[in-house]
């Protein structure tokens, strides 16, 4: 069964599983002990460390193991905070950061520190421009992923940091997707990485805290990883992540080489086999692996249902995949469609056969569910009123407030509206989207007794 989510994890591999049986017998005992055994596992423990410095691009003194790449992101941004109080309380993150990154910045409001999220473009990247304007005296960090998890847009890391650097402020790179395929470049003060994403064991994090930057751990104290990561180490599990990293970075340019080939075709041909998809991501300045769509009139969760039924893992970022009924936080902040979004991450390995046959199911599974859709169970109720028609789609999920939408605008005039009544969070997204691939206008968002109206005029 073809496995295309290794953005979420990248399958084991081959020296992962090596490196990890091998060490069970040597890595042990206690690293910070004086005896045989003890040695023996601080020499492993060394060894990977100076690995894993190496693919980084720092000094095996800068760099401390975490037990995962989310706590290697919520230690540095509250050590690197905390290191920098005197300087002020004000954070610098992108709108498209991971979760553990807007979580972090959550903390950091709720405990009297302040926010600024800076915009990208439709492509989801962010301009170094709007980071240096976001920049204050009294900005104590500021982070930037080095490629979206959601997307695969690769961000300015080097121009952003040039830029923090001028203004005295660190910067923090959540560099979880795109370790694998290179070091980062730029003048970074903080780096963070996940063991998981790079086919590495899970439960292995990276932490990287350049000299010279102010940093001060929170949490009570440990000797252990310079402070920065308490607790017994799993060495096993570390060498097994540092092997396998300067395992895939030998094979990295050939393999980004060869993915990126599969991916540039299903960009190319899912548009021309499904009608009424978005393809959305930087189509340039992008990972070699990853790349992201969004179906029309489709139902997120059933999509990936009938992948799966067809022998394809896939991701998404649809509201209707999400326990929280919103859409992705990445497709939103993108201004692009998130109703049926699919995304596409393909491991180390992956054969050109499998792709053709993911493209050669694609569009059954999408006309399947666009059928499902298309015939509801009561029909929308629209609302003549004068050169408007009023639809109301409240209490019904994505995709449903479009497809109704899309069936009565013909119903209107050239110049007449259709007002879209929805209280779900996703047609704020979904129904501009629809526009703009319609060529229709949308008119703006309006206030309600139940959610909200969208309003669209009729163009063509």
């Amino acid at each position: 069964m073809p496995y295309f989510d290794a953005a979420s994890a990248a399958p084991l591999h081959p020296v992962t599983r090596q490196a990890l049986l091998a060490s069970l017998d040597e890595g042990w005992a206690d690293p910070a002990r004086l005896y045989r055994e003890g040695r023996r596992a601080r020499l492993l423990l060394d060894a990977a460390r100076e690995a894993a410095a190496e693919a980084v691009g720092c000094r095996p003194d800068e760099l401390a193991f975490t037990s995962s790449g989310t706590t290697a992101v919520h230690s540095g941004i509250a050590g690197a905070l905390a290191g920098r109080r005197r300087a002020g309380r004000h954070l610098v993150v992108s709108a498209v950061e991971h979760s553990s990154v807007l979580h972090s910045a959550d903390t950091h409001r709720a405990a009297g520190g302040t926010v600024t999220e800076v915009p990208v473009d439709r492509a989801g990247a962010a301009g170094a421009e709007a980071y240096a304007a976001a920049l204050r005296e009294d900005t104590a960090l500021a982070c930037l992923q080095s490629a979206n998890h959601e997307v695969g847009t690769v961000q300015p890391v080097a121009e952003v940091a040039q830029a923090c650097r001028e203004a005295g402020v660190p910067l923090l790179v959540d560099a979880a997707q795109s370790l694998a395929w290179g070091p980062v470049e730029g003048a970074w003060s903080l780096l963070t990485g996940s063991a998981h994403k790079w086919g590495g064991p899970s439960g292995v994090g990276l932490l990287v805290v350049r000299k010279g930057t102010r940093f001060a751990p929170q949490g009570p104290a440990d000797e252990r990883e310079s402070g920065r990561a308490p607790g017994f180490p799993d060495l096993p599990a570390i060498v097994a992540a540092a092997a396998s990293l300067r395992a895939v970075r030998a094979e990295a340019a050939a393999e980004a080489a060869r993915l990126r080939e599969l991916t540039e075709r299903i960009r190319a041909r899912v548009p021309e086999l499904v009608p009424d998809v978005e393809v959305v991501g930087d189509p340039e300045r992008r990972l070699p692996h990853l790349v992201t769509f969004s179906c029309l009139y489709v139902d997120g969760e059933s999509l990936l249902h009938a992948l799966d039924r067809a022998g394809y893992s896939v991701s998404s970022g649809s509201s209707c995949t999400s326990s929280t009924l919103t859409p992705s936080h990445v497709l939103k902040a993108m201004g692009v469609l998130s109703e049926g979004n699919v995304r596409v991450s393909l491991p180390p390995g992956t054969a050109a056969g499998d792709v053709e046959g993911f493209l050669r199911v694609l569009p059954e599974a999408v006309a399947a569910v666009r059928a499902q859709l298309g015939a509801p169970a009561a029909a929308p109720r629209a609302v003549p009123r004068g050169d408007e028609l009023v639809v109301d789609a409240l209490g019904r999920r994505c995709p449903v407030p479009v497809i109704e939408l899309s069936k009565v605008i013909g119903d209107v005039p050239l110049g007449g509206t259709v007002r879209v009544l929805s209280d779900d969070e996703a047609a704020r997204l979904d129904v501009p989207a629809w526009c703009e691939m319609r060529g229709q206008e949308y008119v703006g968002e309006e206030p309600a007794e139940r959610g909200a109206a969208y309003v669209v005029r009729r163009l063509v």
